[in-house]
């Protein structure tokens, strides 16, 4: 069917964002002077958090990224995540047709008796999504304990929806076999385009933890949904730096 979805709650990167603030401007007092050593390569892997504020979905799970410097202030790597989480389907978040549509089984099943006039659709759902990104990178390491990069984000984003409905829900039950088919669920695969960036705080020459997050836009499942949507996701975890140094 899709992954519309309404839940109502506070952005956690907003929640997110004075701890890192605070732990910066901790960290800053250690971090003044250049850089010695930039590794050729780094490695990430960490948590990460999928949010899209226009829908609700709210998706946790497992960010990896692969990277090769060909400067020190300009990288060319890989990035991929995989995220589930849970959600809910409502009529609202449907084109204006599919609307329609279901508006008018609802009414007649209501004038028949089957269902009552107060009756409202809502389908828990599962989601899962993978995204997958190529690019560049850009770095400033002015700073001897953390490197700051900005990126862009373009890539491919997969996501398959499972609608859950209540064993009791016969009539969500009868939508669900009508609108997702055999299979129970709807997947989709599209680009999406945006923008990243973050911070590497640096504990030795090759390990650190980096903070990131990259809001982007993508148009999934736009053929039931009557809006794309901004996604936000954020990340941390430890990132590892090896191969010889490209500064000398």
């Amino acid at each position: 069917m899709s992954n519309p979805m309404k839940v109502a709650r506070a952005h956690p990167l907003v929640k997110a964002l004075p701890f890192f603030a605070l732990a910066l401007l901790f960290l800053a007092s250690s971090a003044f002077g250049q850089q010695s050593y930039v590794s050729r390569f780094d490695l990430y892997g960490g948590y990460t958090f999928l949010d899209a504020p226009s829908l609700s979905l709210t998706n946790s799970g497992f960010n990896f990224q692969a990277g090769v410097r060909a400067k020190t202030w300009i990288s060319l790597g890989f990035d991929c995540s995989v995220a589930s989480g849970s959600l809910t389907l409502t009529p609202n978040l449907l084109t204006t047709a599919l609307q329609q549509e279901l508006g008018a089984e609802l009414a007649g099943l209501v004038a028949e008796g089957v269902i009552p006039a107060s009756y409202t659709l809502v389908l828990p759902t599962h989601s899962f999504t993978e995204t997958f990104t190529g690019g560049p990178q850009l770095a400033y390491r002015h700073f001897a304990k953390f490197t700051l990069f900005i990126r862009p984000s373009v890539g491919a984003i997969h996501e398959a929806a499972t609608p859950q409905p209540a064993a009791t829900d016969v009539v969500a039950k009868a939508i669900v076999a009508q609108l997702a088919g055999p299979s129970g669920k709807e997947t989709d695969t599209t680009i999406y385009y945006g923008f990243g960036g973050g911070v590497d705080y640096l504990f030795s020459k090759h390990v650190g933890l980096r903070v990131q997050a990259d809001l982007v836009h993508t148009d999934l499942f736009n053929t039931q949904l009557k809006n794309g949507e901004n996604v936000v996701r954020f990340s941390v975890g430890p990132c590892f730096n090896f191969g010889k140094n490209i500064r000398k």
